[in-house]
């Protein structure tokens, strides 16, 4: 289906759950809406941190259009679920936000790593929470953003299982992608970035780790909502995202954020 017909689909309550493998070939994106006296310094957050918060689109101060990768598109419908934070506080989830929406928010749309899932495939790499029909898992770490005024925290990164051979071949195709996360910032063991335990992800599924596979973390769009972290600690008046897993799917063709 083309990406208006999904995001359709989306405004109407039809489809409300994770947005991994739709609109194939079409960027996605990780959402953060924030009024217009934070939007410099999350500005500056998102420049000072580009592997984890890639910016795709900003609004102008009170449109809900993101008129540069989706023309015509209501970033207040056309997600599958929102989250709010007020004060830092995750209050709720919903699934529209015309109720929340002010003349002075500005929307920032941030590169998500489900863009490079559909060359991977391509490639012949199984992506093991597509196949599993379930949320990629997400975690928490120890690696610090960089701060920019009021807003600072850890990176979260997602997490897909491989073998040897895949990883090697995952690194080539997602570095074609540096405005979608680009190449894994970490392989291998998963304490040495923080994290306890691989089955217990902080956000989405846990998912079947085969023998023989490796843990392939990539840095996450999720950075600026998870718990403690950005959205935690800087304590905006109110900060609106996506719900892990349920992006904004843009007009954008893939292939137009590839440096080959």
């Amino acid at each position: 289906m083309a990406p208006n017909e999904i995001r359709k689909l989306i405004s109407s309550a039809q489809i409300t759950g994770p947005t991994a493998g739709m609109a194939k070939g079409y960027t996605q994106a990780n959402l953060a809406i924030l009024k217009k006296e934070y939007a410099f310094d999350f500005l500056l957050f998102c420049q000072r941190n580009p592997k984890s918060c890639p910016l795709v689109d900003v609004t102008e101060v009170g449109s809900y259009n993101p008129s540069t990768i989706a023309n015509g598109a209501d970033i207040r419908t056309d997600i599958p679920k929102y989250r709010i934070y007020k004060d830092g506080v995750f209050t709720e989830e919903v699934t529209d936000i015309k109720d929340y929406w002010e003349d002075d928010m500005v929307a920032f749309l941030i590169g998500c790593s489900f863009t490079f899932e559909t060359p991977l495939i391509e490639a012949g790499i199984p992506i093991r929470h597509i196949e599993e029909n379930c949320n990629v898992p997400m975690y928490k770490t120890n690696i610090e953003c960089a701060k920019a005024g009021v807003f600072e925290g850890p990176t979260v990164v997602s997490m897909r299982p491989m073998s040897q051979a895949d990883a090697i071949r995952a690194i080539q195709i997602t570095s074609r992608f540096p405005g979608m996360h680009g190449a894994p910032i970490h392989i291998g063991d998963p304490s040495i970035i923080g994290i306890n335990d691989i089955h217990k992800p902080d956000f989405g599924d846990a998912v079947t780790i085969k023998e023989g596979e490796i843990h392939v973390f990539w840095a996450c769009g999720v950075t600026p909502q998870a718990p403690q972290a950005v959205a935690m600690q800087s304590k905006p008046s109110i900060m609106i995202t996506h719900a892990p897993g349920c992006m904004f799917i843009s007009d954008l063709k893939d292939e137009k954020l590839s440096v080959l």
